[in-house]
């Protein structure tokens, strides 16, 4: 497929995020077919590795894919005005620093609004563009803890987990890329940009859910339920004679399909069993229970079963099993490319499947600045510019 022709391609996309969460909402644009232009700050400015890992790591190579790589000083008024001349040709400006740095750098949205009223701009913080937290320097973990996520992770009783992906990270980045396209949509209509922001604790409160909803609507505190889901009860995992495995029995249908299975009908017939309230109240003895017939067989043939009756289950697997699995193998979900450094390798792809795009391929993460002259010509920057510009250490 062309780069004319790949989805998103018409757009041009500013990048000037870090660490997780801004380059995940560019990474949804870039995978796409943006024109996405990675912004970072000359070597001989800024020599420090940052928050996102070492460049040619497994985290910085996966994250900022299908980009180009751009240096520019943007503390220097030149690098400034050479920004805002790539603004008045660009779709989208994405940046997830701290509220008050764009401002303090002249880079915000009323500056790009100011030369493009057209442009989308995207913040990403740690609290919110505004109120009591907003200068507070915010990280994944710690927006897990104040979104709530971390008391209904867990065992019960085993005090607050976080989990094991940087959720609050993921869902603020894959917010902050729906804001933007539906922003995109809606300048195709009014003619006008507009600001698209987000934070971690906004999306992490978002991402509870209907944990979040049964405080508001019924006055719940959930606790930690472990393995255990919080309300469809038996869900969760059971010891096999090899292994462990997901089984999730919810509703009466099911229910009775997974005690005939195991010939538990005795089940059935017992009060403390007769619905799912019922089940509820007594999870933790019905589980004991069924743990005693799932301890008879291995992981794969009470999969097999479970499969063959209409139960839901799974196994739980390790990250090189989980990439052995048949059914992953078959979705394809690694993406060859060619880094500039590290060579032939694999990155994660993008979990949307778009029918008349099935396969595009994928670019490996820039070196800094590795494209920084070619991506100035395209934005009517002379040799001459160019030139002076890396002398000043402006590029």
């Amino acid at each position: 497929m062309s780069d004319k022709k790949r989805p998103l391609s018409r757009f041009t996309v500013l990048d000037l995020t870090r660490v997780r969460a801004g380059p995940t909402a560019v990474r949804q644009l870039a995978d796409w077919g943006a024109n996405v232009i990675k912004i970072e700050a000359p070597a001989s400015v800024d020599q420090s590795k940052g928050m996102g890992g070492a460049r040619h790591g497994p985290d910085f190579q996966n994250i900022h894919r299908n980009k180009r790589g751009l240096t520019l000083n943007l503390k220097e008024a030149r690098g400034r005005e050479a920004f805002l001349r790539m603004v008045k040709q660009a779709d989208v400006v994405v940046e997830n620093y701290r509220p008050d740095v764009k401002q303090r750098l002249g880079v915000d949205y009323e500056a790009c609004r100011t030369v493009n009223p057209r442009i989308v701009y995207s913040s990403i913080s740690g609290f919110g563009q505004d109120g009591p937290y907003r200068l507070r320097p915010g990280f994944d973990q710690i927006a897990q803890g104040m979104g709530g996520i971390m008391w209904v992770t867990g065992l019960p009783g085993q005090g607050p987990v976080r989990t094991g992906v940087p959720i609050a990270d993921l869902s603020a980045g894959l917010y902050a890329a729906l804001g933007i396209l539906t922003a995109l949509l809606h300048r195709e209509e009014s003619g006008e940009g507009q600001w698209v922001h987000t934070s971690l604790l906004e999306a992490q409160i978002a991402m509870l859910d209907f944990q979040a909803a049964r405080w508001l609507i019924a006055g719940e505190v959930p606790p930690q339920a472990g393995n255990n889901h919080p309300t469809s009860i038996p869900t969760g995992v059971f010891q096999t004679t090899d292994g462990y495995i997901n089984v999730a029995a919810a509703g009466e249908h099911i229910w009775v399909r997974l005690c005939e299975l195991l010939g538990a009908e005795e089940l059935l017939s017992d009060p403390d069993y007769a619905d799912g309230a019922a089940r509820l109240k007594n999870r933790d003895v019905l589980n004991d229970k069924l743990q005693v017939y799932f301890s008879k067989k291995s992981s794969h043939e009470w999969i097999d079963a479970l499969n063959e009756a209409g139960v839901p289950c799974g196994p739980i697997y390790k990250m090189d099993e989980m990439w052995a699995d048949p059914q992953v193998e078959h979705l394809n979900m690694a993406r060859p490319v060619e880094q500039t450094v590290l060579g032939a390798m694999k990155v994660v792809r993008n979990a949307t499947n778009l029918s008349a795009a099935p396969n595009i391929p994928y670019r490996a993460s820039p070196e800094r600045g590795e494209h920084s002259a070619e991506i100035l010509k395209e934005f009517g920057f002379s040799e001459s510019e160019i030139e002076e510009m890396q002398q000043g250490n402006i590029v």
